[in-house]
């Protein structure tokens, strides 16, 4: 008998991915089906429901979505130093997605755990969210294996949620983890 609630959260998930990959086709007139592998739905990103990628943090112009991944379980573990949380975290987190599943970690890095494949990358641009961590702009600078992350050039991390280092007093060495949620875009350069 099949986990009805696993099942349910993947089919969620699906559906959530479909529709972020829709608008981001809408918006960059780059996606295609066969390309990111969802089934179709409407682009129509007039809708207050679509989700916008702000200017500051789109990949460059001719750049092409290849897959999405939500996050299923994800912390941003925070280190006290001086008395206070730093604004640096160490992302842990399982993503699902058009690729199946993605282990996202320090680095920060991401690995397909389908094929192995791995990327790290650097921030190159954020767009901040009030109450959550912001949304970002990642370029890769390593690739290792081939597979699923192999073509990959840049992420989004979008719609984010929580997240955010913990406030007031701590004790300096301890370390807070704490839950977040995004969707991670990833994208093929210009080709």
């Amino acid at each position: 008998m099949p986990n009805t609630s696993r099942s349910r959260v993947r089919a969620l998930a699906v559906v959530g991915l479909a529709g972020v990959l829709a608008a981001i086709g809408g918006v960059t007139n780059q996606a295609s089906a066969a390309e990111v592998a969802v089934p179709a739905v409407s682009a129509d990103t007039s809708r207050a429901d679509t989700p916008r990628i702000a200017s500051t943090i789109r990949p460059p112009a001719g750049s092409r979505p290849v897959g999405a991944y939500v996050v299923t379980r994800g912390t941003q573990t925070y280190t006290c130093a001086g008395g206070v949380f730093t604004g640096a975290s160490v992302p842990e987190g399982q993503l699902f997605g058009t690729g199946g599943r993605v282990h996202h970690f320090k680095g920060p890095s991401w690995q397909s755990e389908r094929d192995g494949s791995l990327i790290t990358a650097k921030k190159t641009a954020e767009s901040p969210r009030p109450g959550t961590i912001p949304e970002l702009l990642l370029t890769v600078d390593a690739h290792t294996g081939k597979g699923t992350l192999s073509n990959v050039a840049y992420i989004s991390r979008l719609l984010t949620s929580g997240g955010v280092a913990p406030a007031g007093p701590c004790t300096d060495g301890a370390t807070a983890a704490v839950p977040y949620g995004a969707v991670y875009v990833f994208w093929a350069a210009k080709g």
